[in-house]
């Protein structure tokens, strides 16, 4: 019988396991640091639209039917082809990757840095990000 790993850990896997030599990734298993600790990260998503942003600890997760967001506590980890960030919300295991590459949100002509990956409640969503010295380009209000 084949077991499939759960999300969480699939993506953490993909985290600290890329040997690719791009954007701040280190083959030989250095910490992927092209993102500061102090740095806001925003995550976005399309169909359905979504939204994380994560500073200090804390992430804020927002939907259509939830304009003013969800706040809860995150825990960072590095690894060596992006950053992974887990919590609970909404009594849910979530867990959040971001990792280096060109993105779109195909529905803007924004440009974004890296592709998002989020694990919540059994759903796997897929958006893009940013963040504070690594922005987006394209229009801010498309």
């Amino acid at each position: 019988m084949i077991r499939r790993l759960p999300a969480l850990a699939a993506m953490m896997l993909a985290v600290a396991c890329t040997p690719a030599q791009q954007d701040g990734i280190d083959p030989k298993g250095e910490t992927f640091d092209a993102v500061a600790p102090d740095e806001a990260v925003n995550l976005v998503g399309t169909e359905p639209f979504w939204a994380l942003k994560v500073e200090s600890g804390e992430g804020v997760w927002t939907t259509p039917d939830n304009q003013p967001g969800t706040r809860f506590a995150v825990t960072r980890f590095a690894g060596n082809n992006g950053l992974g960030f887990t919590g609970t919300l909404d009594g849910n295991p979530f867990t959040a990757t971001l990792t280096p590459g060109a993105c779109s949100d195909g529905m803007s002509d924004r440009r974004f840095p890296f592709v998002a990956t989020i694990a919540l409640g059994g759903e796997t969503l897929e958006g893009c990000g940013y963040t504070t010295s690594k922005p987006f380009t394209g229009d801010a209000a498309p």
